[in-house]
């Protein structure tokens, strides 16, 4: 990685105590020293110090399936809201934010004293699927935040501590509940890892899984955009389920991202959630809305389907519900809770510490109505940024909600006569990443050909954070442009290798 200076300093996060660590414009504390043996490929024993040191063993030990390590290749060991220190003693603002996991930025006061009054307590932190007053707390406080006509009449099913597990739990039950067994899903989806949520991810091959048109205003599948790109994706839903000739059989549900995250911050039109929900009711087809990345208050609304006013059969929860710690629910109507004891499981469903951390951020993203701040601040940042696009052609576009933001960039002089947008730029967008960690600033790539830059800042960012970060992203974009020549689109030669999206489930 390149060498940095520190980052400026950048305000405080609010509500930080006094003697936090790490606030903004603290000096640096002298850098921690890690020391230990290292193997080489040859077996010979290396000794190392230091942050360099650590990540030459994590790359000599670690799988070859690590993401984020190839592109942030820092050592973070100190973090307070907005602000992470590598154990280089630089410091770096996180637009990252665990994949939208800390929807308070890292170690807020509020989640720290609830971690701190479980340890205290001597409660046990292990204790499988059984009631306690730490998870009766979480679960009534997460139903007073879910919408109105689900909460009155909900179940939830406890999962393994990932989004993914809770994903496979959601189709194993509308499976089970509709004795049905095809799936709706869509093109560009992300739904994570393990092999049910794969098949129902963008670029699977199972046949049981029926791929539709996500709406796609810049990169439209029907080359028309807007609300007529919509009405089409709806319009040819309606016929696949309609049309005896269609080869699709009445699914067991739909699942469907409200706002596409991995897919490239993709935003679903509100009138056509309501189509969705309305396609599904009609056809008794339980809709499932997976919202890992898009809950609590991340898109400008508690939940990224409030926007729409769509009420689904069943949500799929996790990320910022365990308030930086591993938590994954399935909440669903009443009416579908037909398994049998046992029927899904997890040795690691009933964590404590993250049902009081996400207690904690649930009740304090609510009293503090951070959901509405992240609305009125997303907006404003979309807005500097697309000032920003009107000076860069290579921003093709610029699209999210909330604090849900992404950039893409492309190559306008590799635009063919057919072609209605310029075609991606992946090495750019991998070039603008890196001038952004070079200026202390982290962000994530997606979408397609993993040529957009992600923004995911917590809830709690402030006014002066929110400039500081795009006056570090717009230097950093000058810069790449001036040293980086876009490659023509992968759709017509093969681009150089990029990082893939890291796991968000």
């Amino acid at each position: 990685m390149a060498v940095t200076e520190p980052a400026p300093a950048v305000p405080a996060e609010p509500h930080a105590p006094a003697d936090a660590p790490n606030r903004a414009g603290e000096s640096p504390e002298p850098p921690e020293k890690a020391e230990g043996r290292q193997a080489s490929p040859s077996g010979r024993t290396v000794r190392g110090t230091g942050y360099e040191s650590i990540l030459r063993r994590q790359s000599l030990r670690e799988s070859a399936a690590r993401t984020y390590a190839r592109s942030l290749p820092i050592v973070p060991v100190r973090a307070r809201g907005l602000t992470i220190e590598g154990a280089d003693g630089r410091r770096y603002l996180d637009c990252l934010s665990g994949a939208g996991t800390l929807a308070l930025g890292h170690n807020h006061p509020v989640v720290l004293e609830a971690i701190k009054k479980v340890l205290d307590s001597g409660a046990p932190l292990h204790v499988l699927d059984l009631a306690t007053p730490v998870k009766d707390a979480f679960t009534s406080e997460l139903f007073a935040t879910l919408p109105g006509e689900l909460a009155d009449d909900a179940r939830i099913q406890f999962c393994g501590p990932a989004g993914t597990d809770a994903v496979e739990a959601a189709l194993k039950l509308v499976r089970t509940a509709t004795g049905r067994d095809g799936l709706l899903a869509f093109t560009g989806a992300y739904h994570g890892m393990t092999a049910g949520a794969l098949a129902a991810s963008g670029g699977a091959h199972d046949v049981r899984v029926t791929r539709l048109p996500y709406p796609h205003a810049y990169r439209c599948p029907f080359g028309t955009g807007g609300e007529r790109g919509a009405e089409l994706s709806a319009r040819w839903t309606e016929s696949l389920l309609d049309d005896p000739k269609s080869g699709v059989t009445t699914p067991a549900g739909m699942i469907v991202e409200a706002v596409q995250g991995e897919g490239g911050v993709i935003p679903a039109p509100d009138d056509w959630m309501r189509r969705m929900r309305r396609i599904t009711a009609d056809r008794a087809i339980p809709l499932v809305v997976d919202e890992v990345q898009t809950g609590v208050g991340r898109t400008g609304a508690f939940w990224a389907v409030e926007h729409s006013g769509v009420v689904p059969d069943v949500m799929v929860l996790s990320k910022a519900i365990g308030g930086s710690l591993p938590l994954a629910v399935v909440v669903y109507r009443s009416a579908l809770d037909a398994w049998e004891p046992g029927a899904h499981a997890g040795t690691f469903r009933g964590n404590q510490l993250a049902m009081a951390a996400g207690t904690a951020t649930l009740a304090y993203v609510r009293e503090n109505k951070l959901a509405e701040r992240a609305g009125t601040l997303g907006a404003r940042i979309l807005g500097q940024l697309q000032g920003l696009a009107a000076a860069h052609p290579c921003v093709g576009d610029v699209r999210g909600r909330g604090l849900m933001i992404g950039v893409e960039l492309v190559d306008p002089d590799a635009a063919g006569p057919e072609d209605t947008v310029p075609p991606a730029a992946p090495a750019l967008a991998l070039a603008v990443q890196q001038e952004c960690l070079a200026r202390g600033l982290i962000v994530e790539l997606g979408g397609r050909h993993s040529a957009v830059v992600r923004l995911l800042p917590p809830l709690t960012l402030t006014d002066e954070q929110a400039t500081a970060v795009l006056d570090r992203f717009a230097d950093a974009l000058a810069a790449a442009e001036r040293v980086h020549t876009p490659r023509p689109s992968p759709s017509r030669r093969a681009p150089a290798p990029v990082p893939a999206p890291g796991p968000s489930h």
